[in-house]
């Protein structure tokens, strides 16, 4: 197989990576106990003003791609410019996802927690398909990866406290809630539990 007929399955594999992902997002929203920690902004924003989700999205990932470029200076590499139309695509598939999911309203609390654990699997699943693509990351995940490359940490465990900060740091916002804890608690570790077990998947899909 030629370099440019793996690169364009890898790339073919992030694309459906990014659906997965703007799908798990919509998911756990719907589920109505808040939302993912990397969309809590962009969504309690859409509250008050008319750009949807997926708009607001688009902008705060932006900031998330210059706090890279603060992190890694030097190392930052024109390629991971790449995120931008990537994130382009993801903030439309949230939104997509978001109208497909339109009917879904969950009423009792135990419907709405099982909502908000499909929907840590699916986004889990998604960044796990992010790292297989391994050509370019969303810039909640690249973020993720500046820091662990920076700092030398495990990424999943980065991605943990990342999470993690995100949602002490705006827990007044209307979209923060306990399933928001919940998801950056879980969404790190599932994706970690994907690449050990089903990591060879790989070599069958991409190579």
């Amino acid at each position: 197989m030629t370099d440019k007929t793996e690169l364009i399955k890898r790339y073919i594999f992030l694309l459906a990576g990014l659906f997965v992902n703007g799908l798990g997002v919509s998911f756990i929203t719907k589920a109505g106990l808040g939302t993912s920690p990397i969309t809590s902004i962009p969504y309690t924003l859409s509250l008050g003003f008319t750009p949807t989700v997926g708009m607001f999205t688009l902008v705060f990932n932006i900031f998330l791609v210059i706090l890279q470029v603060i992190l890694l200076r030097r190392n930052f590499q024109l390629q991971n410019l790449l995120q931008l139309p990537i994130i382009a695509l993801f903030s439309f598939f949230i939104d997509l996802t978001m109208s497909l999911l339109g009917f879904m309203q969950p009423e009792a609390y135990a419907m709405k927690v099982v909502s908000l654990i499909v929907g840590c699997l699916i986004l889990g699943f998604g960044v796990f398909m992010e790292m297989v693509a391994n050509v370019a990351m969303l810039p909640g995940e690249a973020t993720v990866r500046a820091v662990s490359d920076v700092f030398s940490t495990d990424f999943g465990k980065t991605k943990i406290a990342f999470d993690s900060s995100m949602t002490v740091m705006f827990r007044h916002l209307d979209g923060v809630r306990e399933g928001t804890i919940v998801a950056a608690i879980l969404v790190g570790f599932i994706a970690r539990l994907f690449k050990k077990y089903i990591g060879g998947i790989e070599k069958i899909l991409i190579s």
